[in-house]
């Protein structure tokens, strides 16, 4: 799944790219490739619900998200409460076993400028790659297993999650970036980061060139370092429509409060 896409003058390529984990497991993750959305689920729960968990929450950006243009920050928080109360009644109808990690970048407009608003609950994550170094977006929502997490969430010794979509009070957190040109986005479920440092990643997202060259590595590299669990990836290039890279503000911005969520920061990097 690639493709070259402009959204409100930005102009972007993306690449998807999912492998089965070892031994073989898959299908309970979820990824929405649509510009202006661009977000990945992790469903978890028994029976097939971890499949309709990850689905609704992709669903629920699919009906609240306009494609073509800007996101408004309202369609956002929308989505999210939708894929909320969707996936808590699979909550309840398992006793709390079913839920959904959500991550995600959604190109909207902030004071007139194209803006990333990165999303997230649970423990998939939002790498950026600008000017060659690597920063890791979004913060987990989990506590690591015995063997630090390496086995996935459907192998011995998986992560338990602290916060997941359906579950009483699991607010997202989010953060409002500016668009650079020349920059590179990563969306990837757990199971990229289990077998691999962050190092690797930064050199396969530094040394590909398209990216549907670098989701394939990615996936790959995963699944030969014995990826526990299903691993999808979404790569985001901008191409061209916003900031400079020349710009030297790498300052941190103050917390501002958006319709997302309570806890929405603007970060000038």
């Amino acid at each position: 799944m690639s493709g070259r896409h402009e959204v409100g003058g930005v102009v972007l390529v993306t690449a998807a790219a999912t492998g089965p984990g070892t031994p073989p497991a898959g299908g309970a993750t979820q990824a929405r490739v649509a510009p202006p959305v661009f977000v990945l689920a992790d469903g978890t729960g028994p029976d097939g619900t971890d499949v309709a968990a990850a689905r609704a929450v992709v669903q629920a950006f699919a009906a609240e998200v306009p494609p073509g243009g800007p996101a408004a920050v309202g369609d956002v928080r929308r989505a999210l409460e939708r894929a909320h109360g969707e996936v808590g009644v699979l909550a309840r109808e398992t006793r709390g076993r079913a839920g959904s990690t959500v991550t995600g970048a959604v190109l909207t407009l902030h004071e007139g400028r194209p803006h990333w608003l990165v999303l997230n609950v649970g423990d998939s994550r939002v790498y950026r790659l600008l000017r060659g170094e690597l920063h890791r977006l979004t913060v987990d929502h989990a506590v690591p297993g015995p063997d630090g997490g390496r086995a996935g969430r459907r192998g011995a010794g998986r992560s338990t999650l602290t916060r997941a979509v359906g579950t009483p009070g699991a607010t997202a957190d989010s953060w409002l970036l500016p668009v650079v040109d020349g920059e590179r986005l990563l969306l990837c479920t757990a199971a990229l980061v289990q077998p691999l440092a962050d190092e690797t990643l930064q050199a396969v997202l530094a040394l590909s060139g398209a990216p549907a060259t670098a989701a394939a590595a990615l996936v790959g590299h995963a699944t030969r370092g014995g990826a526990g669990a299903e691993v999808t990836v979404v790569v985001v290039d901008v191409l061209s429509g916003g900031r400079s890279p020349g710009l030297d503000d790498t300052s941190r911005g103050t917390a501002t409060r958006t319709d997302t969520d309570d806890d929405t920061r603007v970060v000038r990097r």
